[in-house]
């Protein structure tokens, strides 16, 4: 038995009333169907068009009149190296204005557990790999996506700030680079894994001779399943509030990385997505265009020292999202291209 079997103290009961904040998107709708699967049947969810977690009056509102006992924050602005170069003023106010709006509401309304969603790009551009939860704040942070890394970071802070002050059970966790149902394939704005799939995708059915990538190929990333990412929050909601808040330093940042411990190149990955999707051409190198940060690899010994592994290899997950891509996306993108 692992030390975060269900228990008096546990974030988890079926009784609870947990408000998933951004679940249409892929990681929420991950988490939801996960909680679901739990036995939680009190899912308090909006969406955009019900509840605007911009507007601060309506978001404690919300909180006033739903008596929610958890809230798992995952509602943000995401995007690829595209989207932060080109939106860096929407990245970091619209993040920034979501965090406030709901842990300052949440206080406000008696919620004592929260659990807060950010991203490996917190660290350190040069971080020593495999990134440690203690690599925060320790180097310079990447330019091309600086303004979301310093929103997530100031969640992070947050949450600290608010136990502190209040005595709250506010964490957050920081997955790796993340892909399944649920992805977003606009090129414009997807990250890496969903723009490959896309473009080999494509350019097999129109018999194109190579498919262009940004960059060298030679960064290294680390990919989670979200559904493997939902099985983690479950397992780490589980817990008790005790077990879950020792792992963290004395006054230090409430913080668990969460990946899979492995990394592969951004070539293996267009040869490994190449192969998934049966496009027989090239893979060409537009050097021209930024790589990133070198390498992003998470120490996840935190979240495995309680007990926790992930499942899905990550050929197999890519095999599964090409499947669903296929049956559900490439049909709308193809009738799109048409009309």
């Amino acid at each position: 038995m692992d030390c975060c079997e269900k228990g008096a103290s546990s974030f988890l009961t079926p009784e609870m009333r947990i408000y998933v904040a951004g679940h249409t998107g892929m990681v929420g709708s991950a988490i939801v169907r996960r909680l679901r699967r739990e036995g939680v049947a009190n899912l308090i969810l909006r969406r955009h068009a019900e509840l605007d977690l911009l507007d601060q009056a309506a978001v404690e509102g919300f909180f006033r009149q739903e008596k929610i006992d958890c809230v798992i924050l995952a509602a943000a602005r995401v995007g690829g190296i595209l989207a932060n170069s080109t939106y860096p003023a929407d990245f970091i106010y619209q993040n920034l204005v979501i965090e406030s709006n709901i842990l300052h509401a949440a206080w406000q309304a008696g919620v004592r557990d929260l659990l807060f969603l950010g991203s490996s790009c917190i660290y350190p551009r040069l971080a020593p790999q495999p990134m440690k939860e203690e690599c925060l704040l320790t180097g310079p942070l990447e330019e091309t996506n600086e303004p979301y890394a310093v929103a997530k970071i100031a969640g992070i802070k947050m949450c600290k700030a608010w136990n502190r002050q209040y005595g709250t059970n506010y964490f957050a966790v920081m997955p790796t680079n993340l892909y399944g149902p649920g992805d977003h394939y606009d090129l414009n704005d997807s990250h890496v894994l969903p723009a490959l799939i896309r473009k080999m995708h494509e350019a097999k059915v129109q018999g194109a001779a190579e498919v262009v990538v940004w960059g060298t190929g030679r960064p290294r990333r680390e990919f989670l399943h979200c559904d493997d990412l939902a099985d983690a929050i479950v397992f780490l909601l589980r817990c008790g509030r005790k077990e879950l808040f020792a792992l963290f330093p004395d006054q230090g940042d409430p913080l668990i990385n969460i990946g899979c411990g492995q990394d592969v190149t951004i070539a293996e990955l267009a040869g490994m997505v190449r192969e998934v999707v049966g496009f027989p051409g090239r893979i060409a190198w537009d050097r021209d265009k930024p790589d990133g940060t070198p390498r992003k690899l998470l120490d996840i010994s935190r979240i495995t020292s309680l007990g926790w592994q992930p499942r899905i290899p990550l050929r197999e997950g890519i095999e599964q999202t090409y499947q669903l891509f296929r049956e559900e996306v490439a049909p709308r993108l193809a009738a799109r291209h048409e009309g």
